[in-house]
């Protein structure tokens, strides 16, 4: 359902948020580390979920990640956007487009009415369960991070 990419950011997302204090920032090492992801991949969705304004990425042997937001702001939703898109919120599951354009050319697949509700559903925990939802509900975060 979710990318590598995708998870691994979820991940690092809850990661970061759970150590994170006034201006801290957490290395890219230390998260690569601490959650068994290659550090170059890492990279990469880090700096993808900066460019978006969900991170702030800072350079140097000081620098790392911190949150922009703060985590009660951030939803799962936000972050698959940013990593995978929203074809997993708007994609038949069968046809190579959109439900919408299914349903206009009347052509909707076997399962569309089953997997509407199912979208629906799915939208709205994306939508609600925020990162610092997630934080919260981990007691011990290596059982959610690793």
């Amino acid at each position: 359902m979710l990318s590598n990419s995708c998870r691994y950011g979820i991940r690092a997302m809850i990661y970061i948020a759970s150590r994170q204090k006034g201006d801290s920032k957490t290395g890219i090492q230390q998260i690569s580390k601490d959650l068994n992801l290659p550090t170059p991949f890492l990279a990469k969705i880090l700096q993808q979920l900066a460019r978006q304004k969900m991170l702030k990425s800072l350079k140097g042997p000081h620098g790392g990640f911190s949150l922009i937001k703060d985590p009660s702001e951030i939803t799962l939703y936000d972050i698959v956007k940013v990593i995978d898109g929203e074809d997993l919120f708007t994609n038949c599951i069968i046809h190579n487009a959109s439900c919408s354009s299914v349903e206009r050319k009347k052509m909707p697949c076997p399962v569309h009415k089953k997997y509407s509700e199912v979208r629906s559903n799915l939208i709205k925990l994306f939508k609600t369960v925020t990162v610092e939802e997630l934080v919260k509900n981990t007691v011990d975060s290596e059982k959610i991070l690793i």
